[in-house]
């Protein structure tokens, strides 16, 4: 969590006082359904909606890993829309940040981003 607390101001628009990433607010900052969020992130939409289940390890850690790719984006991007723009648009080699996020592989779009933050090539 640590590097998603280096965030402006939309971390603390989607973490519920328990500490959770609220799956809710985060549809609504996003401007797109929970039913959205979840097809955005590769989980059902029960995963998302049902209070108890978007609680949950793995749920929490995929809506976590979207929130810090998103906050990593901001920095450069102008704005949340524009960032979430370039998680759904950009293509990262062959695939999308949000391709990568629904398959599980959040890591290789953290790479990239750490590689562009270094300096580095896209």
């Amino acid at each position: 969590m640590d590097a998603i607390m280096a965030s402006n101001g939309f971390l603390h628009q989607v973490i519920s006082d328990e500490g959770f990433i609220a799956a809710k607010t985060l549809a609504k900052v996003l401007h797109i359904t929970q039913n959205d969020l979840a097809e955005v992130i590769g989980l059902s939409c029960d995963s998302v909606s049902n209070s108890s289940r978007s609680k949950s390890r793995s749920t929490q850690a995929r809506l976590r890993d979207t929130v810090e790719i998103i906050n990593r984006v901001l920095e450069w991007s102008g704005g949340v829309g524009r960032a979430f723009a370039w998680f759904r648009s950009q293509h990262l080699n062959d695939k999308t940040a949000e391709d990568l996020v629904k398959e599980g592989r959040t890591e290789a779009v953290k790479a990239y981003l750490a590689r562009i933050a270094d300096g580095g090539y896209a």
